[in-house]
């Protein structure tokens, strides 16, 4: 009997306790951010579930429901805030290519703390939104998938590239350039192709179509998929008047590439009052 009860307390010990759930997306104080979704820091945070729906008021527009809800639980040290997101997606897009789309996420907080909200839908003229955005595939060369054609095609055969050639020297400005004649997007300048040093990145809007990079936020994060679902941590530091006790407002988006969403084409929520709580 008594081995019988040992065993017992040991696999309620092993459980994880249920979340306690509210209304509103509520930071809860931590002495230090996790960086990771499975931190066991997490589970004294309380739990908001969002409810997503289609982004079917500007173009491209989705029409077709995917991504039901985000759960999101928020922690922070007093000068950062970090939030994990979690929502179900049966298929892990992280690596791109022809006709391939990448699973992602984001917050948007108001620039400024005003009664007056902008328009969820990536803010308005005057009234500017801060957003951080979460790419897989970035991720993905984070956790230490390369980023050449012979990481993503390891079955293709590749003769030879001039930028390879012995007589370039490694690292020379020679062998640079001659590399950039491959790479378009990075020769142009395209800040959105690797290598990365985050797997995020910091940006503003005014308005749809007006999604540019912005200051930075201090933004970091890390993201996971198991079990058919997508596990990201996003950090920033707090919004600009988030006094103890004070509110703003928060609002998230995600993306699954395997149901071709990009761009506008995600899933969204409205605005949602963000809190930050003090000491218990």
């Amino acid at each position: 009997m008594r081995y019988f009860i040992l065993a017992l307390l040991t696999l309620l010990a092993g459980c994880s306790k249920a979340p306690k759930l509210v209304n509103e997306v509520v930071a809860v104080p931590a002495g230090k951010l996790p960086a990771a979704p499975d931190d066991r820091a997490w589970d004294d945070a309380p739990e908001h579930r969002a409810k997503m729906i289609p982004q079917d008021l500007v173009e491209p527009r989705l029409l077709s429901p995917t991504t039901g809800e985000v759960t999101v639980r928020a922690l922070t040290d007093g000068s950062s805030v970090a939030f994990r997101l979690e929502w179900a997606d049966a298929s892990k897009s992280d690596a791109p290519g022809p006709s391939k789309l990448i699973d992602a996420c984001a917050i948007q907080i108001p620039e400024k703390a005003e009664k007056d909200l902008p328009e969820p839908q990536m803010g308005q003229d005057g009234k500017t939104v801060q957003v951080t955005y979460w790419r897989a595939d970035w991720q993905a060369t984070m956790d230490g998938r390369g980023d050449t054609i012979r990481d993503l095609y390891p079955n293709a055969s590749i003769d030879h590239y001039p930028f390879e050639a012995k007589a370039l020297q490694e690292g020379s400005d020679a062998q640079k350039e001659m590399a950039l004649r491959y790479s378009p997007a990075r020769a142009l300048g395209n800040i959105r192709g690797g290598p990365r040093k985050a797997p995020v990145e910091d940006l503003i809007a005014t308005g749809p179509g007006t999604l540019m990079p912005g200051p930075s936020q201090g933004a970091n994060g890390k993201g996971g998929h198991k079990k058919d679902r997508w596990s990201v941590v996003i950090s920033r530091k707090l919004p600009d008047g988030l006094s103890v006790n004070q509110r703003t407002h928060i609002a998230f988006a995600v993306w699954q590439g395997s149901q071709q969403e990009s761009g506008a084409r995600k899933m969204r929520t409205g605005w949602i009052p963000l809190v930050r709580r003090g000491e218990k």
